[in-house]
């Protein structure tokens, strides 16, 4: 079982790999898959990441901070304190000190590096989480270059502005929050491609999202419409972080082009089931 919709053509091989065959999706592992129990704790490790890579994956998401020498790591908080035996801001620490830092009471933060050459046939979605990781990874994608291996957002516009500018429309880009907004409630696709100067590649948002001003109340984000429009614009629809098989198969109906799970071994079944999974095989 498959959904009848097309992803639409980007021109980034890093996404236009779902319409070989037709009927894929990008399965993402979040963070390696924080919360399969296997590796609950290890988020942002090497450990995580190998767990994923062995059930399949080939995308990985993670996000990086910068240390205060100038090193990328794949790290999601600003500090050390919710994940690790130590605490401490990233960006006011050397990589000798984040290194004496225990995640799990077992695994090191991995450099962004560490995990591209650990990797090296994955491909990574990289969420910028500080101003001075922003330059660091243009840089970082440049020595590598690693153009057609990285998918990259943020929520903040500015840091993907700048972002943009550095590597020159040569990385696909996820939409800012304010990008969102353009397609979720302008008319047409064409609207908001104009809008958002065809600069974004993918959307990459919740499935619903709980407003602040209304207790107890959230809109959904992703519906048909969002879904056509997009596709309309040449533009992915990824959806975070869809831990549960029932909502799994509602989005894959709704033709979204991409799932982030935190539970790598429930998205791989339901895509299997699908016919959807394109992972590695022989265990499935």
């Amino acid at each position: 079982m498959t959904s009848a919709a097309t992803p639409p053509t980007t021109g980034f091989a890093y996404l236009d790999r779902v319409l070989d065959p037709p009927g894929s999706v990008l399965a993402l592992a979040h963070r390696g898959g924080a919360f399969h129990p296997e590796i609950e704790g290890l988020e942002n490790t090497v450990a995580a990441f190998e767990h994923a890579v062995a059930l399949g994956y080939a995308y990985l998401e993670t996000d990086v901070h910068v240390t205060r020498d100038g090193v990328l790591l794949a790290f999601h908080d600003s500090v050390l304190d919710r994940v690790t035996d130590r605490s401490g801001a990233i960006a006011d620490l050397t990589l000798e000190q984040v290194r004496e830092a225990s995640v799990g009471g077992r695994e090191q933060v991995p450099t962004l590096a560490e995990l591209f050459e650990r990797f090296e046939h994955a491909r990574f979605n990289i969420d910028i989480k500080s101003e001075g990781a922003v330059a660091a990874l243009a840089d970082f994608v440049s020595a590598h270059d690693a153009w057609d291996r990285v998918l990259v957002g943020s929520f903040s516009p500015r840091r993907l502005a700048t972002f943009r500018r550095l590597t020159r429309g040569r990385v696909p880009t996820s939409a800012h929050p304010w990008e969102v907004l353009a397609f979720r409630l302008l008319p047409s696709a064409r609207l908001a491609r104009a809008l958002t100067r065809g600069r974004v590649a993918a959307l990459q948002v919740p499935h619903r999202r709980r407003l602040p001003v209304v207790r107890g109340r959230s809109v959904r984000v992703v519906t048909p419409g969002l879904v056509r429009r997009a596709h309309a614009a040449g533009t992915h629809v990824h959806v975070w972080t869809i831990d549960e098989p029932a909502e799994m198969q509602h989005l894959l109906e709704l033709g979204v082009d991409g799932l982030f799970t935190d539970r790598t071994d429930v998205l791989r079944a339901v895509l299997t089931e699908r016919g959807q999974w394109e992972g590695t095989r022989d265990d499935v």
